[in-house]
């Protein structure tokens, strides 16, 4: 567990029960305010690689006295993005999704492409920030599946926007009052596709020490089909 006078948070990344490479990556700056959650895609050679080299770019943000900014943010992914495709030969993919949030001016500057998600907890409430960038999603919001159908769909796995996958890559963002109290969780699909939110907001509510391995747990609990990795943020 890290952190200074503004922020504490806490990570934790595990390989889960049936692939052999872990390819999430997470980068947890609470003194410099930016947190984010890289998941290499699954089955596509170099998603670990992908996965890297996103959180690198994030990291040079961190390292930098300049205050953070989308801007900023946007450029070192789409850096990111472009080194991703550089590094990728013919006829090949690789790439990553990418969720994060960045302090600034006493708000939540959620970023983020593909389905890895930030989740604010605020008195006792869970609220998902973002909003999956996948084909079951797209379906869901046409009225063609139903978000329960949606978890456990075959088509699940699906993503329809990530870092290396073409040569542009637009990346959300949103800005959030972050106000004393809240707690933010980003987290890949291994953590909120292995546990159902009640849950996810119940293990919220512990001392946040004990929040990132319960949620590691209880996703293995869950069957631990997938990479995970999980960051739990408070303000002080």
């Amino acid at each position: 567990m890290t952190g200074h006078r503004q922020f504490r948070s806490a990570a934790t990344t595990h390989v889960g029960l049936v692939r052999q490479i872990n390819e999430d990556r997470l980068l947890d700056y609470p003194d410099a305010g930016i947190w984010a959650v890289a998941d290499g895609m699954g089955g596509h050679r170099g998603g670990g690689s992908a996965a890297a080299t996103a959180i690198r770019e994030l990291e040079t943000l961190a390292a930098a006295p300049a205050r953070l900014t989308r801007e900023r943010v946007r450029d070192a992914l789409d850096r990111a993005n472009s080194a991703i495709r550089q590094a990728t030969g013919d006829g090949e993919i690789s790439g990553c999704t990418i969720a994060g949030v960045f302090a600034g001016e006493g708000k939540a500057h959620i970023f983020w492409a593909g389905d890895s998600r930030v989740y604010r907890w605020r008195g006792g409430r869970l609220d998902c920030m973002t909003h999956d960038h996948s084909l079951v999603q797209e379906w869901v919001d046409a009225g063609a599946l139903t978000a329960d159908q949606a978890r456990g769909h075959p088509r699940s796995n699906v993503i329809t926007r990530a870092l290396g996958t073409a040569d542009q890559v637009e990346i959300d963002f949103r800005s959030e009052d972050w106000c004393t109290g809240d707690r933010f969780l980003v987290c890949s699909d291994g953590v909120w596709g292995m546990i159902e939110e009640p849950a996810i907001a119940e293990t919220l509510s512990l001392p946040l020490e004990s929040v990132a391995p319960a949620l590691c747990g209880a996703a293995l609990d869950g069957g631990g089909r997938d990479n995970l990795a999980l960051i739990v943020i408070d303000r002080a």
